[in-house]
């Protein structure tokens, strides 16, 4: 099992949304756990749900440093979901049946049943999540139920969603266990998946209440392969689906709906994101105030970087503007304070540096053996000397210099 730590993302961060961190890209995990969402207490009840989740089944996606654009960030090949039940399709069929199918037609069937399966899994998961923890904890107090809607999202809808689309490959289903056409199936349940925009553009403000109730930051994201897997499987029925079936065109507007699904549940999480920052933004001069970051309505990329003196800076890039801030902690929550001047897309100046270019004072100078030239660097400031301003910034590597350098040239 692969327990992935996230720092400043919760229970949905669906479609390869990224937190923002500074971590390397990882390829999706399939599987994790969920036991150590309640912290440890005396009551006996609480302490079987831990129990029992251990054997509750995860999926996430991560990508970092938090970019909004594709440009922004190396893609990761994702992995199908993990099956409970590991025998394919393939292997219940009998000696006669399989000889009667053709390779083509036995992947098809493979990957019909592995949306099947998934289906199942799903289902599972989110009865387990209610009953092991959304439920109890309301019962106990834990939480309010208004708290446990922010983590859990509507799990009264979710089930029976899921249940529709697993009741309806059932009955398309033949006696041999063979689908013929899954296509109008698809065309018609795939739309009702914008049920999940509203817990989608949530995930910041529900991971925040989870810092606040003091939870285990390892929660994972149990409902990112409820969208993710469709347009890997619907490419995947697609491709070993021949050209003169009936399911060919059908399918091909399937992976269209199911896209634009995502695409519109990308933008609206997009803006969420976007607000969550802009509204923790601490300004010590009114001049830094800018009308172009309340406006704004992406977050291009932001994380951790270091300046001249190794300060560290907490930077984002808005569409039209970088916002260089320091962290700052008020009343046990996480502000950011905005630091000297904003800097405009349209007035901004990129310099890719080279190694050894610059020397680095403050906290550099020791990570750099016998050298104080500093690495992985590039410097931002405006185009007109006048206002002075030049910020020489420092990245963690070069990974993640390079992708700060192609977001703000995108920009």
């Amino acid at each position: 099992r692969n327990e992935v730590r996230i720092s400043a993302r919760t229970i949905c961060s669906l479609l390869s949304f990224q937190e923002p961190s500074n971590k390397r890209v990882r390829p999706l995990a399939r599987v994790t756990s969920l036991a150590n969402l309640i912290s440890p207490v005396r009551n006996g009840a609480v302490r079987r749900f831990g129990q029992t989740i251990q054997s509750f089944t995860l999926r996430s996606d991560t990508k970092s440093p938090g970019c909004a654009q594709k440009s922004c960030s190396r893609s990761a090949a994702p992995t199908p979901p993990k099956r409970r039940n590991s025998v394919l399709w393939s292997e219940m069929l009998d000696v006669n049946m399989k000889e009667s199918l053709s390779t083509k037609e036995i992947k098809r069937q493979e990957a019909i049943y592995e949306m099947s399966r998934g289906e199942q899994d799903l289902i599972e998961d989110l009865k387990l999540a209610r009953k092991a923890y959304h439920d109890p904890m309301l019962k106990l107090s834990i939480m309010s139920e208004e708290e446990l809607a922010h983590i859990f999202g509507d799990l009264d809808s979710y089930i029976p969603l899921h249940e529709d689309l697993l009741a309806s490959l059932g009955e398309a289903t033949k006696p041999d266990g063979t689908v013929e056409q899954i296509g109008p199936i698809l065309v018609k349940w795939l739309p009702r998946l914008h049920a999940y925009k509203g817990y989608c553009s949530n995930q910041l403000a529900a991971k925040a209440l989870l810092d606040q109730k003091k939870q285990d930051p390892r929660v994972q994201d149990f409902l990112q392969s409820s969208l993710d897997k469709y347009p890997l499987l619907l490419k995947e029925i697609l491709r070993h689906t021949p050209k003169d079936h009936p399911d060919i065109q059908i399918l091909e507007e399937a992976i269209s709906i199911i896209q634009g699904v995502l695409s519109d549940i990308n933008l609206k999480k997009g803006e969420s994101e976007c607000q969550y920052y802009i509204d923790k933004l601490e300004y010590l001069d009114e001049k830094q105030k800018d009308p172009r970051i309340e406006g704004s309505k992406a977050l291009l990329c932001h994380g951790e970087l270091k300046n001249k003196n190794g300060h560290k800076l907490y930077v984002f890039l808005f569409q039209d503007i970088l916002v260089l801030t320091r962290p700052v902690t008020r009343n046990e929550r996480q502000a950011f304070q905005v630091y000297r001047q904003p800097i405009p897309v349209q007035e901004l100046l990129l310099e890719d540096l080279q190694d050894g270019d610059v020397k680095m004072g403050g906290s550099f100078r020791g990570a750099f053996g016998n050298s104080d030239k500093a690495k992985n660097i590039f410097r931002v400031r405006f185009q007109d000397p006048s206002p002075g301003q030049s910020h020489t910034l420092q990245a963690n590597d070069v990974f993640h210099k390079q992708q700060w350098v192609n977001c703000i040239r995108t920009a």
